[in-house]
This record gives C-alpha cells, sequence and structure tokens, in this order.
C-alpha cells in the first residue's frame, strides 16, 4: 500500500508513525523541531488519514506498508517512532526488517495483546449521524454521550472533513478499524531484535506498565526505558519539550 506521507526537513531520515485513530497531522509540534535535525517523514498508517482504505489491517500488513514507503523513498535505513498502534507497528518492522532500522523509539507501547477498551469510542463515533450533521460543535455533543473527555473528543473529531459536495465523512476507515479490532489489539510476533531500543512512558498512563516486562525483554533485549513525568498515553503532547530532547539525546 502505497501510504500518504509528509517529509519535512534535512538530514538522516526519521519515520514517524502515529497511533489509532490518529494522523501524521496529530505529531505537527514535534515534527517541526525534529526537521531542524532529521529529515522527517510523517506517514498516515492504512485506513487512517489520507492514506488508502483496505478491509484488512495487522501488524504484519503495517510492517509491509512502512517497508515499502522506504523503497519508494530509496532509503537503506531510517530511524523510526511510534506510538500506541504506530508503535507495534514499528515493534513488527523492526522484527521483521531490523536491517532497515538505524535507532528505534516506541511510545507508551507494550509488545502484548490489550484487553479491547474502545468500545465506548467506537459506539460514540458510529453514533455521529453524518448525513444531518451541519457543524463540528454537533458532531461534538453527538460524541459526548459516549466519551467524557473533550481532548479525546478533539483528537477524535480531527478526522472528520467535508466532502467536494460539503458533505461531512471520516478520513478513516471506521468499519475496517471495528471490524479488525482484534488485530490491532494483538502484540507484534517473531524472533527477537537484538539491537537497542528506547521505550518512552507517560507516567500517568496504563498502557506501559512493569507487569509488561517480561514481555518487553523477551522481543526486545536490549530495551531501555524513559518516563515522562506528568504525561499520559500521548506524552509528545502533552510534555513536547521533555519528549524531544529525549529523542535528540537518543539518536543524536
Amino acid at each position: 500500500m502505497k501510504l500518504h506521507y509528509q517529509i519535512h526537513g534535512e538530514g538522516e531520515p526519521l519515520i514517524i508513525l502515529h497511533g489509532l485513530f490518529g494522523t501524521l497531522e496529530n505529531w505537527g509540534a514535534q515534527i517541526k523541531v525534529l526537521s531542524e535535525h532529521f529529515q522527517v517523514i510523517a506517514a498516515d498508517m492504512r485506513n487512517h488519514g489520507r492514506s488508502p482504505h483496505s478491509a484488512e489491517i495487522d501488524y504484519e500488513l503495517m510492517a509491509s506498508d512502512i517497508a515499502e514507503l522506504m523503497q519508494d523513498l530509496k532509503l537503506n535505513k531510517a530511524h523510526i517512532i511510534g506510538h500506541s498502534m504506530g508503535g507495534k507497528a514499528a515493534m513488527q518492522f523492526a522484527i521483521t526488517h531490523p536491517e532497515l532500522i538505524a535507532k528505534l523509539v516506541i511510545v507508551d507501547i507494550a509488545p502484548v495483546e490489550y484487553t479491547p477498551h474502545h468500545d465506548d469510542v467506537f459506539k460514540g463515533l458510529f453514533s455521529v449521524d453524518l448525513t444531518s450533521l451541519k457543524s463540528r460543535g454537533d458532531a461534538d455533543k453527538q460524541l459526548s454521550a459516549y466519551v467524557d473527555e473533550l481532548g479525546v473528543r478533539a483528537f477524535l473529531l480531527k478526522n472528520l472533513y467535508r466532502t467536494e459536495d460539503k458533505k461531512f465523512a471520516w478520513r478513516m476507515n471506521l468499519d475496517a478499524l471495528h471490524n479488525q479490532y482484534s488485530n490491532i489489539s494483538a502484540a507484534p510476533q517473531g524472533n527477537p531484535y537484538t539491537n537497542p531500543v528506547l521505550f518512552i512512558k507517560g507516567a500517568k498512563s496504563d498502557y506501559l506498565l512493569p507487569k509488561y516486562r517480561d514481555a518487553v525483554l523477551g522481543l526486545f533485549p536490549k530495551a531501555d526505558y524513559k518516563i515522562i513525568q506528568n504525561a499520559g498515553h500521548w506524552p509528545h503532547a502533552e510534555k513536547p519539550a521533555e519528549f524531544t530532547q529525549l529523542i535528540l539525546d537518543y539518536i543524536q
């Protein structure tokens, strides 16, 4: 699959992979800063943003998409940063194509199968009546019946856009994400990646927990980790300066 991507800056290539329901635009602030040091390639994952839609999504497919992107851009190696779902895709890519990775950073996700925990989000997104929608405010009101947090609703509603005939639609392939959710919850599979990797955790997040230590070290025996205080699942957005410094210290 030919992923939609943007390139900013010059230098060693650095590929950024976003999480579930996200787009490359969620990384705008980090792209701006990191592109002063690297050639940043920010990609929309399959079934997200402006990338093509497919009935299928799993980590082997996403890893293949990344490999195809690198081949198209004629990149022999690249640094990879992956957050949440994008972090699992980055893990699978590292396991499958270790020779293509320079430095690997995984943000607030472990290589484990997670218990389904997006039921309310899916119910909320499916409840938005796109045919009668007049504004984003209407969508937010409908979504608020299922998703309490304003910040999460704002994140989700970034997927809403107007088509050429001025109708509202989702950029993400909502049906495929829902139908293939078990694949998104799954753990990456394969032989251990034996090169160093940095895991970054938001201190207030419950995604990367001590109980997953054995799973992390089983697949990534040279894993190191850093914790960003007063941050949750989106440390790159919640504590941008601290996050950027960790990336620069590790890669440079």
